[in-house]
């Protein structure tokens, strides 16, 4: 199959999984400047309720624990922060499908070979192709390899740099550096669903009147189990604050002493 008719069909299972994936809880283990921070996430209809575990490898200091609780219980209680909430989601959904839904046609491909049951491609900006939006100008800028699940047809692993600055009001408003790069990693979660196992992004550019701007991500998902379909915030929260097996794996004494008292 040529490359770029790969591309699109793999694309079209994305979209399609996306518009109707189900429901899934995790851990994530995030690193945000000098912290690293264990991270408890539950997907509802509404987007994903989360709740901070640990920081550095502790338990959470009484003041944290309080601030959580606090953040949950306002967005239990705030219609105004729901809604919020809920229109971040949505915009989110959107932008990965506009992300996804211009990948086959803003890039050229090349085959380079099978790894591990995978078609392996490299990617370059189609010249050819006319960017109307900050984020497709961004995404056009980039060049770099991905990697295809050959028997199902899923993305599996895509990696990328800026190979331009990227100027915003023809360099007036802001840039982004060349030489910023992510990675996404997924894995399959289900007979036809996968999720994002980690994601490294690094942009790094400067604002109008010279302010620094970037992107710095840094996160690996694992633990995943489903959830009922169609959960509600209430609901998501009600699972979080549960007794969760994440909590035990993140706390192998804690796991022992509840062994010990449990019994087997």
């Amino acid at each position: 199959m040529p490359p770029d008719q790969l591309a699109r069909e793999v694309v079209y299972n994305e979209l399609h999984d996306h518009n109707a994936h189900g429901f899934w809880r995790y851990s994530i283990e995030q690193k945000v400047e000098d912290e690293t921070r264990l991270v408890e996430q539950v997907e509802t209809t509404d987007g994903p309720v989360a709740r901070l575990l640990r920081s550095n490898g502790l338990p959470l200091d009484s003041a944290r624990q309080q601030a959580e609780q606090a953040r949950l219980d306002r967005l239990l209680s705030s219609p105004s922060v729901q809604a919020r909430f809920h229109q971040q989601y949505v915009d989110d959904e959107k932008r990965v499908g506009r992300i996804l839904a211009m990948f086959p046609d803003a890039f050229l491909f090349d085959y380079v070979g099978d790894e591990d049951g995978c078609h392996h491609l490299r990617f370059h900006p189609n010249p050819n192709y006319s960017t109307h939006t900050i984020e497709s100008r961004i995404f056009h800028a980039m060049a770099g390899d991905v990697w295809f699940d050959a028997r199902l047809k899923r993305l599996t692993r895509v990696e990328g740099s800026l190979q331009n600055n990227v100027d915003f009001g023809f360099g007036f408003l802001g840039r982004l550096n060349k030489g910023g790069w992510f990675r996404l990693d997924r894995t399959q979660v289900g007979p036809t669903e996968w999720k994002t196992s980690s994601l490294e992004v690094h942009l790094n550019g400067s604002a109008m009147l010279f302010k620094s701007i970037g992107r710095e991500t840094s996160e690996t998902r694992r633990d995943f189990s489903s959830v009922p379909p169609g959960l509600n915030i209430a609901q998501g929260i009600d699972l979080l604050r549960s007794q969760n097996v994440v909590e035990l794996q993140a706390d192998p004494a804690l796991k022992h002493r509840r062994s010990r008292a449990t019994g087997p």
